[in-house]
């Protein structure tokens, strides 16, 4: 395991956070919901976020409970737009919903999950929409047509240039 870690630390709260290579996630997440001495059986949950200006601009965290002993575990994973992870649906099959999830709003890729389907967008949605450089306001506006009695689509066009954010100043 020790050429796919590649550094551990504890968190706050004494959680235990181990930044793994994308290519090592599967087998240390299976040791460690398998090994006697963690025994993480639950995920909890699965968080991505996004840094544009960074190489591997996602960062995917695992946050695995081991009810036995009272411990919670982060696995962090570092990757570009470019990049798949083995999905761990293997392990835990909580982890469906929460793969589909981030496949739907990053378009992060999850290899062996057959069913990546959008799930909380529309299934004809064109874009990832918690990526930073996803536009605020779409590609698609969706409006009520009073004239026709439906629900209508329309392509958006901005008369505004794609903005460079500055990251260091909010304002």
């Amino acid at each position: 395991m020790g050429e796919g870690i590649k550094k551990v630390w504890i968190g706050s709260g004494f959680d235990i956070v181990i930044e793994v290579s994308p290519k090592n996630i599967y087998p240390i997440i299976f040791f460690l919901n398998r090994h006697s001495l963690s025994y993480f059986k639950v995920l909890t949950d699965m968080v991505c976020y996004d840094i544009p200006k960074n190489n591997y601009r996602f960062s995917v965290i695992y946050n695995l409970l081991s009810v036995k002993y009272n411990l919670r575990c982060q696995i962090v994973t570092k990757i570009n737009e470019l990049t798949n992870i083995f999905s761990i649906m293997g392990i835990y099959k909580s982890a469906n919903w929460l793969e589909r999830e981030i496949f739907d709003f990053f378009g992060i890729f999850f290899l062996i999950n057959k069913d990546l389907r959008r799930i909380l967008t529309d299934y004809g949605f064109k874009g990832f929409p918690l990526r930073k450089d996803f536009p605020l306001t779409g590609y698609i506006d969706v409006y009520y047509d009073d004239n026709q009695k439906r629900i209508s689509y329309r392509n958006l066009e901005l008369t505004q240039e794609y903005r460079n954010f500055n990251f260091k100043s909010c304002w």
